[in-house]
This record gives C-alpha cells, sequence and structure tokens, in this order.
C-alpha cells in the first residue's frame, strides 16, 4: 500500500475550512513556507518538540494559531504582542495569514529570535518586530499601551499572565489566554485567588480543532 505524501496546503485549507477561517492563496503560499522553515530549522535547534509529525505541526501549531484570527480581525490598526514566542506561536502564523495587521514578537532566546528574523525576511513581513526582552522588561515595553491585542501561548497560567501583562493595557487592549478543556476550572481559581486583577473576563470562544477534535478555548480580557 502507498502512503499518500503529507500535503501541507490542501490539508491547511481543509482545516481552516472547518475552522470557518478564510486564506488568500498567498497567505496559504507564506504559510507553507514558515512551515517548510520551521521544520528544517527544527532539526538544528529546539523550537518544538522533537518528533511531532507534519499533520501535528499542521493541526496543534498553525490551525491552533490561526483561531486566533477571528478576534483579531484584518484591519491596520491591529497590533498584537506575542509574548514568549518561541517559534512564532501564534503571532507570526497570524501575521503571516494577515500581512496587514502589526505583529510584536517578545523572545528573550537567541536562537528563537534568529529563527523568528529569518521567517520575516523570508516572507518579506513588513510590520512584524522582534523583542529580545521578557514581559517584565519595562526599559522596551515601558507601560505606556500601544497594543490592541495581547497574546501567549507559552504563560500557562492565566492569572499570572494578567497580571504581567495589565501595564500594556488600557480600554482598548483586548488580551486573549488561549487555554484547553479545563479553561473553565482555570478561570474561577483565577477568579477567587487574584480578585484584585484590574483584566475582566469577556468572552470565551470555544472550538474544535479540525482533526483531531482537541478542544480549544479563547478567553477574551479588557479592562
Amino acid at each position: 500500500m502507498t502512503v499518500k505524501p503529507f500535503d501541507f496546503r490542501q490539508q491547511l485549507q481543509q482545516g481552516c475550512s472547518g475552522l470557518g477561517i478564510v486564506l488568500d492563496a498567498e497567505a496559504v503560499e507564506r504559510l507553507f513556507l514558515y512551515f517548510t522553515e520551521l521544520t528544517r530549522w527544527n532539526r538544528k535547534i529546539n523550537l518544538i518538540a522533537k518528533g511531532t509529525s507534519e499533520a501535528e505541526i499542521l493541526e496543534n501549531h498553525f490551525l491552533d494559531s490561526l483561531t486566533l484570527l477571528p478576534l483579531l480581525g484584518n484591519s491596520e490598526n491591529t497590533h498584537l504582542l506575542d509574548v514568549g514566542s518561541g517559534a512564532g506561536l501564534p503571532g507570526l502564523v497570524c501575521k503571516a495569514a494577515r500581512p496587514e495587521i502589526t505583529v510584536t514578537l517578545l523572545e528573550p532566546r537567541l536562537k528563537r529570535v534568529s529563527f523568528l528574523r529569518h521567517v520575516i525576511r523570508t516572507l518579506n513581513l513588513s510590520e512584524a518586530r522582534v523583542l529580545v526582552a521578557r514581559v517584565e522588561d519595562e526599559v522596551l515595553l515601558p507601560s505606556s499601551p500601544v497594543f490592541t491585542h495581547i497574546t501567549s501561548r507559552a504563560v500557562t497560567d492565566i492569572a499570572e499572565f494578567l497580571g504581567m501583562v495589565s501595564r500594556l493595557c488600557d480600554q482598548r487592549t483586548t488580551v486573549i489566554c488561549m487555554k484547553g478543556p479545563k479553561w473553565r476550572e482555570e478561570l474561577q481559581t483565577m477568579q477567587k485567588l487574584s480578585p484584585a486583577i484590574s483584566l475582566r473576563h469577556v468572552l470565551t470562544l470555544e472550538r474544535e480543532l479540525p482533526f483531531s477534535g482537541a478542544s480549544r478555548a479563547l478567553l477574551t480580557f479588557s479592562c
């Protein structure tokens, strides 16, 4: 029996269709090139877990990141801060899909910074910058809000994340926490143990990843 080669473009479009996301042909090509560079670089440096299959990379990293798009819109006024961006997930994936938005990728690890800057150059993306810093750095990230959206896949605790980014928020800022199926318990714990946090839960968008059916939730917070 012949095993059919993995077709990233076809699987990406099929997965996006299942999520109700529309990508133009140029976005598909940018994401394919991104995927190609990610898999190539991952052989040398630890960007994502070794042994992750191509199908898992597509769904767990690219499609999962793209679930943010309905909350970002496609306005040129959108400015997304991705805290602890790592391999560019989710911020740079969203930028590749919607190049009109502005993204700032915050990443302290130099090897990953090199990868992010390489992808930005390779995809010829403008209005995308990488800051070699942590979110606590008040020199590179002063407390003067410029971001319309802030997110992270690197921080697991809701209360910890909201506490770290609250100084960067004003009434125009939406903070998005990307969570799994236990989001209700995490939200209840945060509201019970951290009542002084200034950001308040606004809504939750629940999704299922299209191939595995894995549960995802996007929790939004604002001032």
